[in-house]
């Protein structure tokens, strides 16, 4: 996700005859502190951080219905989306690795006219991050808009880093009980006060620690996809 968390809402009169008339709701991230003095580090952790509910399944089937017979979600569908959660998900944690490594080297070491391009670099981070090199006539960089024109240069990393910071603040909501209505909601006041309430006034270590008691971890990231056996 962006900064801006765009959502499509489709009313049930709006799907019969195949018609896509859709109300655009955006929701700024972060909304009780806005996202100003908030560094690329931490400023996808509330809209990721949200993405781990779809997870939950009493969550998942509290918030749909069928836009015909007002069916819950079945279970089996919901087991396919946890499933799909996990597929190739060591695969596309190296791309994003890679993705990051090669934005930090062309915007810290590289320089131009020194007999490298900046396609040796991306294929430099390649070796040690892909299973299989980039073919010859890869060009990927002429398309990553990201860091040369969106806003991301040398910062491309924080998206893989968010998804570290809301797995772990996830998984205080884990470790208070999911089942547990009366935790979650202490849990979610917290969250509140502190990851959304103090947004830029601290730094976002601090307003971490504010809500963990300590630093982040990868524990939790690598439980989600599966990448770790859970204890």
């Amino acid at each position: 996700m962006d900064a801006w968390a765009s959502r499509n809402w489709t009313g049930p009169t709006c799907r019969k005859n195949g018609e896509k008339d859709l109300d655009r709701i955006e929701v700024i991230e972060g909304l009780a502190s806005g996202i100003r003095n908030i560094e690329w580090d931490a400023v996808e952790l509330p809209s990721q951080f949200m993405e781990n509910w779809c997870y939950h399944e009493p969550t998942l089937r509290g918030l749909t219905r069928h836009y015909q017979t007002g069916e819950q979600l079945p279970h089996a569908l919901f087991d396919r989306i946890v499933a799909a959660r996990t597929y190739r998900a060591g695969s596309d944690m190296l791309r994003q690795l890679l993705f990051a490594l090669t934005d930090l080297a062309l915007h810290h070491g590289y320089q131009p006219g020194q007999g490298k391009s900046p396609f040796d670099v991306y294929r430099e981070v390649a070796a040690r991050t892909s299973v299989m090199p980039p073919l010859p006539e890869d060009r990927f960089l002429c398309a990553f808009s990201h860091i040369f024109a969106g806003g991301y240069a040398a910062g491309y990393f924080s998206y893989k880093w968010a998804e570290v910071l809301s797995a772990d603040a996830f998984a205080a909501f884990e470790e208070a009980g999911l089942a547990d209505p009366t935790q979650v909601a202490k849990t979610g006041r917290h969250f509140r006060d502190t990851v959304l309430g103090l947004g830029g006034s601290l730094h976002p270590a601090d307003v971490f620690r504010a809500f963990r008691g300590r630093d982040a971890t990868t524990d939790a990231l690598l439980r989600h996809y599966g990448l770790v056996q859970s204890a």
